[in-house]
């Protein structure tokens, strides 16, 4: 056929090592994938990268190839349901995170917060979270399950918050016009501490995007099991927010963790 003995057996060899690392790379994938269920392909790219083993150091594609063949990419799963009333008699603020001449750009830790509450079904019942989040390191920095939509509730997140908060500076807390956050007991708490209010103008969800975003990486990413009750439900999700914040890179952080950025806080 025209290929030399020697030729045949190289090709062989190339073929049986090329087997051989892309199943060191697999069990790399599902090493990672134990605690982060959905990481993706580009994350784990990077990973990749930071192993001192070299022939791991596989290219995108050829990653992209490996998980394809072994049925390891991560298929999207989109659900919704409803969390946000905004027919109530409470006072919306302004959306202060709005393009504009006095629009609010964080260009740092501790300058915004978004906070946003999803919902989480258990085996038992129905239970939510409540997340508040750094909108420049991307760090939950207060979160809370609870089992009713009331305002006490949502509020724990932003009490955890301003426990572990470091500085004194400028914040701003942007949250959807759900009467959670419009309530009286839950500005009392930014009066309290000295918090600016910044609300959504409408039913857009991109104006909470950041927010929206962090709650679908923990239920589509982290928490792929439905928990039996309220307390394993807590138990998971503390579990889930300390990978988001130490382990998980992202890809707007220079895949920095966001536990990693938040800790350049002067």
């Amino acid at each position: 056929m025209g290929i030399s003995r020697q030729a045949y057996y190289k090709r062989n060899r190339a073929d049986a090592a090329r087997l051989v690392l892309d199943q060191k790379v697999a069990d790399f994938v599902q090493q990672k994938r134990q605690r982060q269920p959905r990481l993706g392909t580009r994350k784990l790219h990077y990973l990749l990268h930071c192993q001192p083993q070299l022939e791991l150091q596989v290219g995108r594609d050829r990653l992209f190839s490996i998980l394809r063949e072994r049925r390891l990419l991560v298929a999207r799963r989109r659900a919704y349901h409803k969390t946000t009333d905004s027919h109530h008699r409470f006072r919306r603020h302004p959306n202060l995170l709005k393009p504009g001449p006095d629009q609010v750009v964080a260009n740092g830790p501790e300058q915004v917060w978004v906070a946003d509450i999803t919902y989480l079904p258990t085996q038992e019942g129905v239970a939510y979270l409540s997340l508040v989040t750094d909108a420049f390191s991307r760090k939950i920095v207060g979160y809370h399950v609870h089992e009713s939509l009331h305002a006490e509730s949502v509020a724990h997140a932003l009490r955890r918050a301003v426990k572990h908060r470091r500085t004194e500076q400028s914040l701003v807390h942007h949250s959807d016009r759900g009467s959670q956050y419009c309530s009286g007991m839950y500005q009392e708490l930014h009066a309290k501490h000295g918090i600016r209010c910044s609300m959504t103008d409408g039913y857009d969800c991109y104006q909470n995007a950041l927010a929206e975003r962090v709650n679908g990486i923990l239920k589509t990413e982290l928490m792929l099991q439905r928990p039996q009750d309220l307390t394993q439900a807590k138990k998971m999700v503390s579990e889930s927010v300390s990978i988001y914040n130490s382990e998980r890179p992202h890809l707007s952080l220079k895949y920095k963790t966001p536990d990693a950025v938040h800790r350049a806080l002067k």
